[in-house]
Parts: structure tokens; C-alpha cells; sequence
């Protein structure tokens, strides 16, 4: 015989289509045969809903750990991009502490260059008025030499006469 249930239906639909029609639209099937099949779909029933109970506990077990696996990779999704903004946000805030930390020493750069120059300034005029007070002490210490020496007097003109250095005359 049939092996499912869709199998005996289809048996007893074919049995009442081939039926010979009488008066009225009855026809007549043999009795026996149609009880027979309705027995066994009557008997196969409980095993077919038993596997149809299987198939859809096994189905749901299957949506279940989907619905738990997509949730999982979901939830990583979520974790993964907070990660991602976070690390992106540390990478705004570096970026811009390092933008900050650079024009403070371009700052300081340009303070500390404008200080060297200010002292190296100072420093030569100090010199320079230093040179020139020395200078001016050369000079004075210079004319109140030959005052002393009597540099006014004539000058002997022989070779191996000692005669005083004359700074004046060198710088002419």
C-alpha cells in the first residue's frame, strides 16, 4: 500500500473522482476500500505528527541558536563600532593635544628666540659700551702718558733713539 498519509489522501480523492456518478451528483464507492484507507491515515497520523513534532522542535531548537548566534554577532557589531568611535574619539582628542602641545612650543620657541636675541642684543651693546670705556680709558691714560713724558718735546731723529708707541698715528 501507500507509505504517508498525502499518499492514502490522494489514493481516496482518486477512488471518489473515478466513482461512477449516479442521480443527483451521488456516486458510489466501494465502502471497504474507502474505510480501509481512512483506517490507515487514522494509523499513520500519530506517527507522521510525532515526526512532524520532531521536525518542528528541531526547526525551533535551529531558530533559536540563529536567533541567539545573530544576536551575539549584533551585539559584537554594537561593541566593534563603540570601539571603533571610541578609538576614533582618542584619535581626535591626540590629534588635537598634539596641534595644542606643538603651537605651545612654537610659542615658547618664538619667546625663548626673542629672549636670546634681546640678551645677545644687550649683551653687545654692554660689550660695545665696555670697548668704548676702555677705549676712551686707553685714550685717556694715553694722553696723560705723553703729558707726563714730555711727548711734546721735539722727537731725536736717530734710528736707535727710543721712541714712545703712538696709537693715534696707527689708527690713522
Amino acid at each position: 500500500m501507500a507509505n504517508g498519509v498525502t499518499e492514502l489522501l490522494d489514493m481516496l480523492y482518486r477512488m471518489i473522482d473515478d466513482a461512477k456518478g449516479g442521480l443527483g451528483g451521488t456516486c458510489r464507492i466501494n465502502r471497504d476500500d474507502a474505510l480501509d484507507i481512512l483506517d490507515e491515515i487514522r494509523n499513520k497520523f500519530p506517527a507522521e505528527l510525532s515526526e512532524a513534532k520532531k521536525l518542528m522542535t528541531t526547526r525551533n531548537e535551529y531558530l533559536d541558536g540563529a536567533k541567539t548566534d545573530a544576536e551575539h554577532i549584533r551585539q559584537q557589531a554594537i561593541d566593534k563600532a563603540k570601539q571603533m568611535v571610541d578609538e576614533h574619539e582618542i584619535v581626535r582628542q591626540a590629534r588635537a593635544e598634539a596641534a595644542r602641545v606643538t603651537a605651545q612650543a612654537e610659542k615658547r620657541s618664538e619667546d625663548l628666540k626673542r629672549a636670546a636675541n634681546d640678551y645677545c642684543e644687550d649683551a653687545m651693546r654692554r660689550t660695545e659700551d665696555a670697548v668704548n670705556v676702555a677705549l676712551n680709558e686707553i685714550r685717556q691714560s694715553r694722553s696723560k702718558f705723553r703729558a707726563v713724558a714730555g711727548m711734546g718735546a721735539p722727537r731725536q731723529s736717530s734710528s736707535s733713539a727710543n721712541v714712545a708707541y703712538d696709537a693715534e698715528k696707527d689708527e690713522d
